[in-house]
């Protein structure tokens, strides 16, 4: 009984291994999100920046970053929908919507 327990603990534990390294493999190797994801990352420190510096307000800094978790959510549920990757269709789209809000962002 003990034998079978310790077997099924073992096999629970390298499974969660394997999705876990899994995971990390697709997401290195996926320039398409990559790119669109550090568009977002940058946008989202430029939004700080501005609104630290006072050229745009609070109410405004929320709104834009309400735009980027939009544009995220679109690329993580793009991503879901192909086994991990973004077609080239999708990440144009996502890169059209990241440029409008980053002509929201004072410059």
């Amino acid at each position: 009984m003990k034998r079978s327990i310790l077997f099924a603990a073992t096999l629970a534990v390298a499974g969660l291994g394997l999705a876990t390294s899994a995971d990390a493999g697709w997401r290195a190797n996926h320039p398409r999100r990559a790119e669109v994801n550090a568009r977002l990352a940058n946008q989202d420190r430029r939004i700080h920046q501005e609104r630290k510096e006072g050229e745009i307000t609070a109410a405004q800094a929320h709104d834009l970053h309400a735009e980027d978790r939009g544009i995220r959510g679109q690329e993580r549920y793009d991503a879901s929908l192909n086994n991990g990757h973004i077609t080239h269709a999708e990440q144009a789209r996502l890169n059209h919507e990241e440029n409008q809000v980053s002509r929201q962002i004072a410059h």
